[in-house]
This record gives C-alpha cells, sequence and structure tokens, in this order.
C-alpha cells in the first residue's frame, strides 16, 4: 500500500534469513542483523533496480536532490518509491520549475506525491488517482514570518494537511462538501500537526505565477485547486478546476495531470 514493492522486497530478503542467522547465536542480533539486511537490499533495489525496471514500462524517478530547481519536499516520497512519472511530466515540472528560478532567484519547487513504479491503476494511497503516471502534486510558495522572506521551505514536513482558509467573503467549498456528507474532505488537516503554520505566510505572486506557468503549459490537461484559491489569485485558465467533494481539500497543495 505504501511502497508497491517494500512487500516483494521483503519476501525476498527472507531467503537470506538462513545464512544470516549464522552470524550470531544471539536472537536479537540475529534480528538486527535480519534488518539490516532488509534495509540494505530494500535501497538497492528502491535507488538501483526499480528506476531501471521501470524506464521501459514508462515511468521515470522524478530527483533525487535539487535539479533545475525542483526537488523533493520530504526524501521519504522516494524512499516510498511515490516520486515516479512519465517521462512528459518529469520534463514539464523540471520545465517550470527552472523558470520560476529564472523570474524569483532563489526559489526551489517542492514536488510531494506522483505515482508509483510500475502498473496502471494500482492505487497510490490514500489518493483516488495517482495510479497512471499522469499525476502530480506540488507544494504551495510561502514567505517566512519572521523575515518576512520568501522561503522554499513549508509549514507541513509532508506538503499536505496545512490549508489557506477561505477569507469570509470568499467560496467555502469545504464547509459545502462537509455539509453534503463528504467527512473525508479535511481528514489531512485533521491528521496534520498544525504548530507550524503561525511560522508561514502564503506566497501569492509566486503561487499564482508557478499556476500560470503550469496552466500554460501545453502538455498539462488538468490543475487542481480549491475554487477559493482560484477567484483570489485571479486565475482564469479552464484547467484549473475543482476536484469534487468525493477527493481531499486542494488548498494545501497543487495537482497537476498531463494532456
Amino acid at each position: 500500500m505504501l511502497t508497491q514493492v517494500g512487500g516483494v522486497i521483503y519476501l525476498l530478503s527472507r531467503l537470506t534469513n538462513k545464512r544470516v542467522d549464522k552470524l550470531s547465536n544471539n536472537i536479537y542480533l540475529k534480528l538486527l542483523y535480519r534488518l539490516l539486511v532488509h534495509v540494505t537490499i530494500y535501497c538497492f533495489s528502491t535507488f538501483v533496480i526499480i528506476p531501471f525496471l521501470a524506464k521501459p514500462l514508462g515511468r521515470v524517478p522524478l530527483p533525487l536532490t535539487e535539479t533545475n530547481h525542483l526537488k523533493p519536499l520530504n526524501i521519504l516520497t522516494c524512499l516510498l518509491n511515490r516520486h515516479y512519472v512519465k517521462p512528459e511530466l518529469k520534463q514539464t515540472a523540471l520545465e517550470v520549475a527552472l523558470k520560476m528560478h529564472d523570474q524569483f532567484p532563489g526559489s526551489t519547487i517542492n514536488y510531494l506525491d506522483a505515482n508509483f513504479p510500475f502498473i496502471d491503476k494500482f492505487p497510490l494511497f490514500p489518493h483516488l488517482s495517482h495510479n497512471d503516471g499522469k499525476k502530480l502534486d506540488l507544494s504551495f510558495c510561502y514567505i517566512d514570518v519572521k523575515t518576512n522572506q520568501p522561503t522554499n521551505e513549508c509549514p507541513s514536513f509532508y506538503g499536505y494537511g496545512i490549508c489557506e482558509e477561505p477569507l469570509p467573503h470568499e467560496i467555502n467549498t469545504t464547509q459545502s462538501c462537509e455539509d453534503k456528507g463528504y467527512r473525508q474532505y479535511s481528514i489531512l488537516k485533521m491528521l496534520t500537526p498544525q504548530h507550524n503554520k503561525s511560522q508561514f505566510a502564503f506566497d501569492q505572486k509566486r503561487t499564482k505565477e508557478l499556476l500560470h506557468l503550469i496552466s500554460n503549459n501545453p502538455k498539462i490537461g488538468k490543475v487542481f485547486l480549491e475554487p477559493h484559491l482560484k477567484s483570489r489569485l485571479k486565475l482564469s485558465s479552464d484547467k484549473i478546476r475543482f476536484h469534487g467533494c468525493q477527493a481531499v481539500r486542494h488548498d494545501d497543495h497543487v495537482h497537476i495531470e498531463l494532456e
């Protein structure tokens, strides 16, 4: 559910148990050695074997470290094999990140969940989509409240759950969806610690430009964003749309899809 291939790698690592157990008679050391062997096999598979196998099947990993000003917000995304996309989407994300840096020197785009390396329609829990290599989530841009300067950090350690709430005069889609019985709509907010929220401010200028660059790219077909933010940022592209109450709220990140 979390890594797609972790269970298979675990079963393969069990084949080494008899040999590993000969290293010690202490049961705790045996368990430790087994764990170390499994972690070693998992990491080798994740960073060497899986990218090699996924490429002929049409998926490539997004960069592990900052490349063309695009990077994972949290390295766990890569460790869990949730950073695979179609080559066209990778190229698009790199192009957008480079253009953002040209307009806002020092800016880096943080990517969040993408897709697993293999098999279309294999669900990327807990997403409803992200199962065909064509989807990618990006974080918003923020301002450090203490310095009042743009920052490449985010209030949420994994990019989700800290929301840019609607203002009193704006459309409150969250309330509307929850009134209709869609209680899962704010589930990530409820599960995410909010103590960092006061240290960051939503960077409207950079986030608007990010969305402008994405929606103007011919390879991008859809962008999911909460309606009150589309209105606030004065975005008019038909590609930017509401994702539906059956999903979760999108005022904490940007969801993009290939055409």
